[in-house]
């Protein structure tokens, strides 16, 4: 529950929310991570790549403690006893200490979310939830804004590291997820994590909070949109707000706001505003009808589709590359989109490539290259400046994209610098090396899969992956 006063039309202050913790987890069937030292994973075949080689680093790093001279044994059963830097850097009392970063997945199924250890891929907790639920990465690679019934919930996923000196310490405990509501919101919608801001959107009222990642209890800002419409709001570093415009029945383009609140740019160019992302030097990409919207160094444009009718609605990017990926559908069609498109976001260029199937979702890695899920179950893996798929890894069987978007559908996601596939039909989730399409484990999940996210327990500061889906995702109306 939010302490704050009455809010103002974009007025930034700074209220603490009122955060509460179960205190017991009866309900709740988990267990705690272990030592990593007693369940290192399988080394792949191959190690050549630098995904491959960063995942088994960190399975190598299990071995022992690192920095402080700990044994695995001693540093699970308490917290280290080296003073941390300051007061906000406390180890919780229910943290064990680890030999690396522990990585974790959160995934939805029909009755509540399980948290799983991204290494092993073992359950480390089912937290019974009723109802549709969404998740969405908070910023901090430790917590995870669960959208639900009256707002926002947050899912501490319990891995975290505390800086000490020229290195850190890792820290794993139960998963919990908070209770009450920590963000109210009537219709929750889109969450945006960029650059330490964490940003919320109401799409029954059009109110925006902007959280500080890295201590979700500060309100940073506020703002209220002039109509509540389905919409989304990017808080950018220098102090400026990108936010969406329209009504309940209409959608037209973005508003530009500076740190006053004070209008610098905006356009009403861009037809069904839905979906966003950031990808080089702060370029802010919207899809619209017919192109895509950008906003890149104080102005906005818009790049037109290869055709009027092409629809961008959902879009992922990473800033390593200008070039952010879209799903690409043309408006009248029934025939499932097999296109994705390709938005350069400094040439302001639409680009679209043919896979040939249809497709769920969509990522990119770090190191700027595009992956798409396809129905024909492989991993379709895009040059994105090039506009050009490089390659295509089968991981999965082939499946039919399911027509309503909450239905589960297998996903693609990267978290510690591999991709994780889903599969709802198998009831599985796969660890792929991107780059050489080696499968490097498996394993079988209890539920059926829908949403997944991961989070890395290395602490705030890290860019948090953003995976598109290649339908309306939550624009209801349009479907």
């Amino acid at each position: 529950m939010l302490c704050w006063a009455p809010r103002h039309n974009d007025k930034p202050f700074k209220p603490k929310l009122e955060r509460r913790r179960e205190p017991a987890l009866a309900q709740q069937t988990m267990h705690l991570l272990e030592p990593l030292s007693a369940s290192t994973p399988e080394r792949p075949r191959r190690r050549g790549t630098a995904a491959t080689a960063a995942l088994a680093a960190l399975a190598a790093a299990a071995l022992s403690l690192s920095a402080c001279g700990q044994d695995a044994d001693s540093a699970q059963k308490s917290p280290s006893s080296t003073p941390p830097a300051s007061p906000e850097e406390q180890v919780e009392s229910d943290a064990g200490e680890v030999a690396a970063p522990a990585p974790r997945l959160a995934l939805t199924y029909d009755g509540g979310i399980q948290v799983l250890d991204a290494l092993t891929l073992e359950l480390v907790a089912d937290l019974p939830l009723d109802g549709f639920n969404r998740l969405n990465p908070a910023g901090d690679q430790r917590h995870v804004f669960v959208s639900t019934a009256g707002g926002f919930k947050l899912l501490d996923t319990g891995v975290y590291a505390v800086a000490h000196g020229d290195h850190a310490h890792y820290y794993a405990a139960a998963p919990v997820l908070e209770d009450g509501i920590v963000v109210a919101a009537e219709t929750p919608g889109h969450v945006v994590a960029h650059d330490d801001l964490t940003s919320l959107f109401d799409d029954a009222t059009g109110h925006v909070t902007i959280l500080e990642a890295d201590d979700l209890d500060v309100v940073t800002r506020e703002y209220d949109s002039p109509a509540a419409h389905h919409g989304v709001a990017v808080a950018l570093p220098d102090g400026q707000l990108v936010v969406t415009q329209g009504t309940s029945e209409e959608r037209t383009g973005i508003v530009v706001l500076d740190a006053s609140g004070a209008q610098v740019a905006e356009s009403a160019d861009c037809p069904n505003v839905h979906g966003e992302a950031v990808a080089a030097e702060e370029a802010v990409a919207f899809g619209c009808q017919g192109g895509a919207l950008i906003y890149a160094e104080g102005a906005v444009a818009f790049a037109s589709a290869p055709a009027p009718e092409g629809r961008i609605s959902t879009i992922a990017a990473n800033e390593s590359s200008p070039v952010a990926l879209a799903n690409y559908s043309l408006t009248g069609s029934e025939a499932p989109a097999t296109s994705v498109a390709l938005i350069d976001t400094a040439a302001k260029a639409v680009r679209t490539l043919d896979l040939g199937t249809p497709y769920t979702n969509f990522t990119v890695t770090d190191e700027g290259v595009g992956l798409v899920l396809g129905a024909d179950g492989k991993l379709h893996v895009i040059d994105l400046a090039a506009a050009a798929e490089t390659a295509s890894y089968q991981v999965i069987d082939p499946f039919e994209v399911p027509a309503e978007w909450q239905q589960p559908r297998p996903r693609v996601l990267m978290v510690a610098g591999m991709a994780y596939v889903t599969d709802t039909a198998g009831q599985a989730i796969h660890i792929v090396d991107p780059a050489t399409g080696e499968i490097w484990k498996s394993g079988a999940v209890s539920v059926v899969p829908n949403e997944v996210v991961g989070v890395s327990g290395e602490g705030a500061g890290e860019h948090d992956h953003a995976e598109g889906e290649d339908h309306e995702d939550e624009d209801h109306e349009d479907e």
